[in-house]
């Protein structure tokens, strides 16, 4: 079965919702799909689930329905369902049913990124306590109990300087919408 994304079907939705010009190189949107996608396994995603991801992103509204994705990436629903249930658990995206309709959407936000390393704290609290038994296990005068301390010691300093990461990202990101919204963008 081809890879390839399907770009009629696109096309009419994505250009209806950027006011009804029909300008977008559907081809060349495929090409950063496939390619973002690719990029997106080489960090450790499931293949199929960075597509949907990336065909998800590349969408103006951020929403298609799951018959939508396995159209434009010419995939079959059960491939689509089981992205969806991957990138669900790991909250990259959101369900919701389409109005007076029994269809699931599928929504990726614009502040995915920032809520996906905001998460990231809980996960990095629990490896600190795990950490943290390790050493006393261990001993904190052995080699192995000295290089898990040092293990748990980058992971707090993660820790802290995501969180202010975070708040910096987040002040940046309210001005630029600012001065986006005051352009009349």
């Amino acid at each position: 079965m081809s890879e390839q994304p399907q770009q009629s079907a696109h096309r009419t939705d994505d250009a209806r919702q950027d006011g009804g010009e029909d300008t977008r190189d559907d081809g060349a949107v495929s090409q950063f799909v496939e390619r973002f996608a690719s990029q997106l396994v080489d960090a450790g995603m499931q293949r199929m689930s960075a597509r949907v991801f990336a065909c998800l992103l590349a969408s103006d509204s951020g929403v298609l329905t799951s018959a939508e994705l396995g159209e434009r990436l010419q995939v079959s629903p059960a491939a689509v369902s089981g992205a969806i249930r991957y990138l669900s658990q790991v909250d990259m995206v959101s369900r919701e049913r389409e109005p007076g309709s029994r269809r699931d959407r599928y929504r990726v936000h614009s502040d995915q990124w920032y809520e996906a390393l905001a998460r990231r704290d809980n996960v990095l609290t629990r490896w600190e306590g795990t950490l943290r038994e390790g050493v006393d296990s261990l001993g904190e005068d052995s080699p192995a109990g000295r290089r898990i301390a040092e293990t748990l010691i980058f992971f707090e300093f993660l820790q802290k300087e995501l969180t202010g990461l975070l708040q910096r990202w987040r002040e940046h990101r309210d001005q630029l919408r600012a001065d986006l919204e005051g352009a009349g963008r």
